[in-house]
């Protein structure tokens, strides 16, 4: 990300990550605390120079690849009408970028985002929204993601949580579950 976005304004890609990741300005706007506008016009002060938005927004976002090994998973669990609801550290740009590029977050039934909430994982916050938006009591809920941390303050909540590392893993933690997909 750093260094696509270092292209368009002739900056590398340590330059961009000290301006956006180490003064914490990404985090703001992944906690909702800057919309996408005022993103944009942080970043062209930030390098004295004017950036075309879109070209921003794809620089920024162009960095994820879809796991299709999940979508099998996703679709078995929406077919015995689990209820699926997205948790994610992120910014309006990169949840819109995804949902325009990749037909996965279609599969959700609701989503907690980073921005939406004003909060951000592991904070006890986000969490707290989370079990809000899901309608249900925590220990009826399951969460993974690939950090642990995240799953370590899932837990305090009381929330099944377990690390993601693959497709294949998870499967298996669902079945400990007596879910089969």
């Amino acid at each position: 990300m750093c260094e696509q976005m270092g292209l368009l304004c002739g900056r590398s890609r340590f330059e961009i990550h000290s301006l956006l990741i180490d003064s914490g300005k990404q985090w703001e706007y992944e906690r909702g605390k800057l919309t996408p506008t005022e993103f944009h016009h942080w970043f062209e002060e930030a390098v004295g120079q004017s950036v075309d938005v879109e070209a921003l927004e794809v620089a920024g976002s162009d960095i994820f690849e879809l796991n299709r090994s999940i979508l099998p998973v996703l679709n078995s669990l929406k077919a015995q009408e689990f209820r699926l609801v997205l948790l994610s550290n992120t910014c309006v740009s990169h949840f819109e970028y995804i949902w325009k590029q990749y037909d996965v977050l279609q599969r959700f039934d609701d989503y907690v985002t980073s921005y939406a909430a004003g909060a951000i994982k592991p904070e006890p916050a986000i969490f707290d929204y989370a079990l809000e938006k899901i309608q249900c009591a925590p220990e009826e809920a399951f969460y993974t993601d690939d950090i642990p941390d995240y799953i370590k303050e899932a837990r305090k909540l009381g929330i099944q949580g377990e690390v993601f590392t693959d497709t294949s893993t998870l499967v298996g933690q669902l079945a400990l579950r007596g879910v089969r997909v």
